[in-house]
């Protein structure tokens, strides 16, 4: 019984730990994908703008709460090709939980290889 229970713990804390990132999947990516927006591009240039992850967080999450091209980093040529970003529905906890998945998933670092 005290197995069972034990599997059950660690498979419901596996859930929960994807559950960002299928909120990133769900809500950002793939309106990126439908429509060609390149995500890891628009991640550079917040890295390059804002250098960390925690710079990028506070930029990023007001621009997601009121989106406007006036509020983006994109220059205006992207708004032609692009269609501009529409107002997610999340709530506080689930658009910082994906925010920080989101930028899990495209942190540069993991990419690095030290030699």
């Amino acid at each position: 019984m005290g197995k069972i229970t034990f599997l059950l713990l660690l498979f419901s804390f596996t859930l929960r730990a994807d559950k960002p990132f299928i909120q990133v999947q769900k809500n950002c990516l793939t309106c990126h994908t439908e429509q060609k927006i390149p995500s890891e591009l628009i991640y550079r240039r917040y890295l390059m703008q804002y250098s960390t992850n925690e710079r990028i967080k506070q930029q990023l999450i007001p621009f997601l709460k009121n989106p406007t091209k006036k509020t983006s980093i994109m220059p205006k040529q992207f708004f032609l090709k692009f269609p501009e970003k529409k107002v997610l529905d999340l709530n506080e906890t689930e658009l910082q939980e994906s925010v920080n998945a989101y930028l899990d998933y495209f942190d540069i670092k993991k990419r690095l290889k030290m030699q």
